[in-house]
């Protein structure tokens, strides 16, 4: 399975019997020709539409029919919205979930986030490990020895029984250090994150908006593609994706999708970034900028979106199936290992950490 990306502008999408078929109008300044392209309708499991292409009503039906989900961002990437066929028929298993969310069960929404944390950092660990055997810089070193106190501090921390305010969760003891935690361990991370970079464009921390360097503009381009990813796997498990337990519940916000998403966060988009930075497949020239802001052009979001994909394409042996999957398929798996907790099948959720 794949994501079609409509990345062309004025793009249309109609049905053509088991087939998408993808009409490119002609555009006189990049001198290009209209052309058609045809996509299966089987290969297809997600959208993502940049811009003001167009998509049938009767492709769009076809496509919910499968179920494949339909995500629309502007020209820059930003989430505007998402269309799906809806939640599936398991309503025994989003009781379960809301009466585990944080305002219920505070204290079982706890062990979640916690592991949540934990894939999150150990992940980043191993980036930085992998990296630094040839880069053997002190910094990093450092920066894994501090992650790793972090990890076992993470890992013993046990719910205290405190009410807490969803609102401001920060409040209580628990839910404050595995907060301080996560948030000092990612500090580690993105502290030394510029070492691994071959090309200087300008990154010295995390920020969000704003991007105001290239790397973050990346880094923010491909968490938003990642969170698309994550929900349309939490809506074909059938869970809810806007009640989360890492992150709180708000209006508009899709918290279980982030709260899954973080586990895959530097193994899947940090590891594109990377690798684009440092073949020379994106530079400085693919990147605009306005008033302070960076973006990628149109060129440099077509190849992150290749090797992104093609990122979500690769086998790696899941840690708790001991089989190889893609990435695309253990994020699905990992939705369904949260079902399985959240339904009393088995007795914790195990976060995706790679070795």
């Amino acid at each position: 399975m794949t994501t079609l990306y409509l990345t062309e502008p004025r793009s249309l999408v109609k049905k053509d019997g088991d087939t998408l078929v993808v009409h490119i109008p002609a555009d006189k300044a990049r001198k290009t020709e209209a052309r058609k392209v045809r996509v299966p309708l089987m290969k297809v499991d997600q959208v993502v539409v940049y811009g003001d292409s167009t998509i049938t009503s009767p492709a769009l039906s076809a496509l919910l029919d499968r179920p494949a989900d339909i995500c629309f961002l502007t020209y820059h990437g930003q989430f505007k919205g998402r269309l799906t066929n809806g939640f599936t028929k398991n309503a025994g298993l989003r009781i379960a979930q809301h009466r585990q969310a944080i305002v219920n069960d505070p204290n079982r929404a706890l062990l979640a986030a916690r592991a949540f944390v934990q894939g999150k950092l150990a992940n980043m660990r191993t980036l930085l490990l992998r990296f630094n055997r040839k880069l053997d810089q002190e910094a990093i070193q450092t920066a894994t020895e501090a992650m790793a106190r972090i990890l076992k501090e993470v890992e013993s921390l046990q719910p205290d029984g405190l009410p807490i305010d969803p609102a401001r969760p920060q409040l209580n003891s628990a839910w404050g250090r595995l907060l301080g935690l996560e948030g000092s361990g990612s500090a580690q991370y993105f502290g030394v994150f510029h070492h691994l970079l071959k090309q200087e464009l300008g990154f010295r921390k995390r920020v969000r908006r704003p991007p105001t360097d290239p790397v973050n503009a990346m880094l923010s381009f491909g968490y938003v593609l990642l969170m698309n990813q994550v929900a349309s796997s939490v809506n074909i498990a059938g869970l809810d994706p806007y009640i989360g337990f890492l992150h709180g519940s708000k209006y508009g916000k899709p918290a279980l999708a982030l709260d899954l998403m973080e586990e895959f966060r530097p193994i899947v988009v940090d590891s594109t970034v990377l690798t684009l930075i440092n073949t020379g497949a994106i530079k400085a020239d693919d990147f605009s900028e306005t008033l302070g802001a960076f973006r990628l052009s149109e060129a440099g979001r077509k190849t992150f979106l290749q090797k992104y994909e093609e990122r979500l394409n690769t086998a790696i042996r899941h840690p708790t199936f001991d089989q190889q999957v893609t990435y695309r398929k253990a994020i699905e798996l990992q939705t369904r290992l949260l079902g399985k907790w959240l339904t009393g099948e088995i007795s914790e959720y195990p976060p995706f950490i790679v070795r």
